[in-house]
């Protein structure tokens, strides 16, 4: 493994320097065996977009957002149906990416800094690493070990100080320093750590704008561009002349249903039926936009937040600006296109602060989308905040235009982008996921279970701390208060709105035995009694 001390010294080191030398000495090598010049390793722009809900672009259903940019990737390229972040919050969900390895086994399970506890909790939030360790060995550092030039331009949020992203593998970071999971705003100045930009200027074009000059002058490759926006993350707010297009578009829109319906604790004692939430939603005690009587919260059924849907387009824009500079410089035919999303959107309020009341004129400010017709959002172990848009565009070995239905997990990318890029997996990696390249060809990969992890609380429900797993078409969540379970078919029931825990006894004892097996294989930490709890007193 590689120490601390490694990282420092490699950060110090000038990216030029860096991955000119060890691209040069890779280049010769090959000469000397092959007395030619070696094959042209691919580029690899890994596109990533923060809280992106599953159907919020065009190709993955939405009819309010327009992507007209993703779609033409997901036509050129091939869309996943079921992909899946490795959490329901950003954090883990990034770590997973850059070392291959579940959230649990390095015990970074939550978003950083994670969660205070409060006195309603029985339980207390597990510890959280409060930084990607430095001896897991990222896919950026074993892509730079092998001659890729690598940045990352945008969020990071897996550490501050000195768990930078210039000590995880990367040569460049901007804005440097700014670590945080979220921006300060999305017009100028940006205080991102003295990075300011110009009066007026959108974040996320100007991002874009760095990225192409990065392109640029990277166009030799190869390069590992790690794009990862701070948009569609909150605060929301929409480029200004993209609002004004939503806000006419909205007009002409219809929308069917109540625009908010509740979600209860299903880990409860005496859990609250779908038919009784959806009676109770329309009484005075329900009304309002907080955390509500028997721990129910509301979650926005429909797309109509039209600053979100600006960010939305801006970021597709960023898209179509970024690959249009790949084909004006020629290499568009070697550069590798991912575009995925770290968690589910955020259909439900952020409640971190359990005493939140938010104003009927502020929703747009607290609730960015619909995850329809998912259950659940950002927060949640439903498919609503697990399942997420993903598009990967190989130029002449992933077939154009086809659709993928095998589940897929963020772990997968460490494997998968090492064998895109011909390089050998470390002899001393835990693997904890595969290349998906099979998949991307027409093939298969071997059926495996999916396993998350999350011994907290979250701040975008009151639903207890748990666990689950998919197995085909089988997903199982339980809960850790009171050890409720709920068991779901995907295939027939996309929304999770039928429970089969009471009917299919023996699924459920199966794949209950493969979880518990699985936390125990990777060491996974649990949620202690609370000594303070008090209970919900409100």
């Amino acid at each position: 493994m590689c120490g601390k001390d490694r990282f420092r010294n490699l950060a110090l080191l000038s990216a030029g320097t860096l991955a000119g030398t060890l691209a040069g000495t890779e280049a010769a090598s090959a000469e000397g065996r092959n007395g030619s010049e070696a094959p042209k390793k691919p580029n690899i722009l890994f596109f990533l977009v923060d809280d992106l809900g599953w159907s919020d672009i065009g190709c993955f259903g939405s009819r309010f957002h327009e992507t007209p940019n993703i779609d033409r990737l997901a036509e050129e390229g091939v869309r996943f149906t079921n992909a899946y972040a490795a959490c329901h919050v950003s954090s883990p969900t990034r770590a997973s990416l850059m070392t291959g390895r579940y959230p649990a086994s390095i015990r970074l399970t939550d978003w950083l800094p994670g969660r205070k506890n409060w006195p309603f909790q029985r339980l207390l939030n597990a510890p959280v690493e409060q930084h990607l360790p430095f001896e897991e060995i990222t896919v950026a550092e074993t892509l730079r070990d092998n001659g890729y030039a690598t940045a990352i331009i945008g969020k990071w949020h897996l550490g501050k100080g000195d768990s930078n992203p210039l000590a995880h593998g990367f040569d460049e970071h901007i804005p440097l320093g700014y670590n945080e999971g979220w921006p300060q705003g999305y017009y100028a100045p940006f205080r991102l750590n003295g990075y300011e930009g110009e009066e007026g200027e959108y974040l996320t074009d100007v991002m874009t704008r760095e990225a192409t000059k990065y392109i640029e002058e990277h166009k030799d490759g190869p390069f590992f561009l790690y794009m990862s926006h701070f948009a569609v993350h909150d605060p929301i707010q929409g480029r200004k002349d993209l609002v004004e297009k939503y806000r006419r578009k909205l007009a002409t829109m219809h929308y069917e249903g109540d625009p908010y319906i509740l979600e209860g604790n299903p880990d409860d004692p005496d859990p609250l039926t779908r038919g009784e939430l959806d009676s109770l939603v329309h009484t005075k005690a329900y009304q309002g936009y907080r955390v509500l009587p028997q721990r129910t919260v509301k979650i926005k059924q429909h797309q109509d937040n039209i600053e979100f849907a600006a960010m939305v387009e801006a970021m597709d824009e960023s898209l179509g600006v970024i690959r249009r500079k790949l084909e004006e410089l020629g290499i568009a035919d070697n550069t590798i296109v991912i575009f995925y999303s770290d968690n589910g959107g955020m259909a439900g309020a952020n409640f971190g602060r359990p005493d939140r009341r938010i104003a009927k004129d502020a929703l747009d400010r607290a609730y960015a989308t619909s995850s329809l017709p998912l259950r659940g959002a950002k927060g949640w172990m439903y498919e609503g905040g697990i399942r997420v848009p993903m598009i990967v565009c190989y130029p002449g070995v992933g077939r154009a235009g086809t659709e993928c239905d095998v589940p897929v997990i963020s772990n997968d990318f460490y494997y998968t982008l090492l064998d895109m890029a011909s390089v050998d997996v470390p002899k001393e990696k835990v693997c904890e996921g595969e290349s998906i390249v099979p998949l991307l060809e027409g093939g298969k990969i071997e059926k495996r279970a999916l396993y998350w992890h999350f011994p907290h609380y979250s701040n975008h429900g009151m639903q207890s701390p748990g666990g689950a797993i998919r197995y085909g078409d089988y997903k199982l969540l339980e809960y850790f208060e009171n050890g409720t379970v709920q068991l779901f078919d995907l295939k027939t029931d996309l929304g999770e709105q039928h429970d089969l825990s009471a009917e299919k006894p023996g699924v459920v004892k199966k794949l209950r035995k493969m979880l518990h097996a699985w936390r125990e294989s990777v060491g996974a930490s649990m949620p202690e009694p609370n000594p303070n709890f008090t209970g919900d007193k409100r």
